[in-house]
């Protein structure tokens, strides 16, 4: 990453600087490993448990559970995760094969389990570029993602695996021959030479979500993922509460990239994950209240869903103190609304994308929870750009743009697209990252919409998320979701799709769920596909 700025200059409450017009980072910069000494992501994660204060405790590896199987109760203790670690890992460098000079990648169709967690910081360790995909994915979505990943062997179950290729070498996690690997006293204790990984090397291969099309893989490399562990293990949001264990509940997938990163993150600084195979409403509320979970990442329609629910009033959620919101903007009103319900439980928002390992923008100190509509500040080790559209050029704080961003957790492009590398970063190594932005003169982000999402309404370009913030305002509204509509004398007008059991906008499709993706982003291709195959009622 170059750096040309001069501190100097630098706005110090926006982080703005009117020479280069780019917006830096107000956080201290969080200094990483030198990048080249060999490290891999799983070796970094576990380094910073290790000096963490709780591991000082001699009794905290085996008293305390790292993973939770919220439906089971069943619990792996710290101590025996590393085991699992280290004998999984050996196995499979005895059984596959693995070359210290030669990449190889492994494809992942795994529902989240115990056994998951085990898996990737196995594969990180012998420096396999894991590909984690959707279970649930269509047979021509995975088929795609296999034919641009190449991997020379797969990790599924045997509900999943008639996805793949009869040819692809599989293994099975839900079969003897995985457990045994995971418990093999043969080789434990083996001295044998591990791979050298290289941080420059491939970490993972994480799929974005393609609201607006098939998604693409971007390519992580160990020093991406590195420098977004580091920043959230150095800077983590602060809190005036007593935490005797800190609980997550982890409900996004671990092919996500919030899923996936955020597992390494808390095994990094010593919490409890309780985890959930299948997402549901009040199985989720039955975990917080089992669990005594204190903290669990959220989409914009849970937060909604929380504040509107009946059902939540029957189960104890005073653990709770703090939810992590992203993947969309959120709403005032659905903000205020639920301060109002849950007055003991903060809400921090922040920004970052499959591309950007995660990070972008993020609340540190309590008091930025109180910005409400922001996405926080400029997360550490980051630069950024408010770009106009149009004329391409830079903006300064308050002004409407697309976002550009640079750092070193900023992936160097997609595996099997030179298109698309290509079109979304250019030469210097700035990430355009298609979301229409603001900075505040404060240097707080503001995420207003998707620049392709935007309505093309007569000579105005409507946001479609502010016009669901206010059809979500309404008590008897569930969800919603905008979308455009092909309007002769318009061009485009707003069409909602609205749960619901009554209450008409000016054009309405009544439906029985929003189509999202697992972060909580509405699909709105399927939705806009949906309205042109079927009628409607103009209202």
């Amino acid at each position: 990453m170059t750096n040309d700025t001069n501190p100097t200059r630098v706005d110090p409450k926006s982080g703005f600087d009117p020479q280069t017009k780019t917006f830096r980072s107000l956080l201290p910069p969080v200094p990483l490993p030198p990048q080249s000494q060999p490290l891999s992501l799983a070796h970094f994660a576990l380094s910073l448990l290790r000096s963490s204060a709780a591991a000082d405790d001699p009794s905290f590896l085996s008293s305390t559970s790292v993973l939770i199987d919220s439906s089971t109760g069943r619990r792996v203790s710290y101590s025996l995760f590393l085991r699992q670690i280290r004998s999984l890992s050996l196995s499979l460098l005895r059984s596959l094969s693995i070359s210290k000079h030669h990449s190889t990648t492994a494809f992942l169709l795994c529902p989240t389990s115990l056994h998951v967690p085990v898996l990737h910081f196995s594969l990180l360790s012998l420096g396999v570029t894991v590909a984690p995909a959707n279970p649930l994915g269509s047979d021509s979505e995975i088929a795609h993602q296999i034919r641009i990943t190449r991997p020379e062997f797969a990790f599924a179950t045997s509900a999943t695996a008639g996805k793949l290729p009869p040819s692809l070498k599989t293994i099975l996690i839900d079969s003897p021959e995985f457990l045994s690997m995971l418990d093999n006293d043969e080789v434990v204790n083996d001295d044998v030479s591990w791979p050298e990984v290289r941080q420059s090397d491939v970490a993972a291969i994480l799929f974005s979500s393609g609201t607006t099309g098939r998604g693409k893989g971007g390519a992580l490399t160990h020093r991406n993922l590195i420098a977004t562990i580091g920043g959230y293990h150095a800077l983590r949001l602060k809190s005036a509460k007593p935490e005797p264990q800190p609980v997550r509940l982890v409900i996004l997938p671990p092919f996500h990239v919030f899923g996936f990163f955020m597992a390494v993150r808390a095994v990094s600084i010593g919490e409890t994950m309780v985890l959930m195979e299948r997402f549901d409403f009040e199985g989720m509320l039955r975990a917080v209240e089992r669990y005594r979970v204190t903290y669990m990442p959220v989409s914009p329609p849970l937060v909604v869903a929380l504040t509107k629910s009946e059902v939540v009033g029957k189960y104890d959620l005073s653990s709770l103190w703090l939810l992590g919101c992203g993947g969309a903007p959120l709403g005032k009103e659905v903000v205020e609304r639920f301060n109002r319900k849950f007055p003991n439980v903060e809400i921090t928002q922040g920004y970052g994308l499959t591309e950007t390992a995660g990070v972008g923008s993020k609340m540190v100190e309590e008091w930025e929870t109180q910005r409400i509509g922001s996405v926080g500040k400029l997360a550490e080790n980051m630069e950024a750009k408010i770009v106009d559209p149009a004329t391409g050029e830079a903006l300064p704080p308050g002004h409407q743009g697309e976002l550009w961003l640079r750092g070193p957790a900023v992936t160097k492009g997609y595996v099997g697209d030179e298109k698309a590398t290509a079109e979304t970063f250019d030469p210097e190594g700035w990430l355009k990252t298609g979301d229409l932005c603001l900075f505040d003169s404060e240097g707080f982000l503001y995420i207003l919409d998707r620049l392709k999402e935007l309505i093309k309404y007569k000579a105005y370009q409507v946001p479609p998320a502010e016009l669901e913030h206010l059809l979500q305002s309404h008590p008897d509204i569930a969800d919603a979701a905008v979308i455009p509509y092909p309007d002769e004398d318009a061009g485009q007008i707003p069409m909602a799709y609205v749960v619901s059991p009554y209450k008409k906008v000016r054009r309405v499709a009544f439906i029985n769920s929003i189509p999202k993706t697992p972060a909580g982003k509405i699909l709105r291709r399927e939705l806009i596909s949906h309205s042109l195959s079927s009628g409607t009622a103009k209202l």
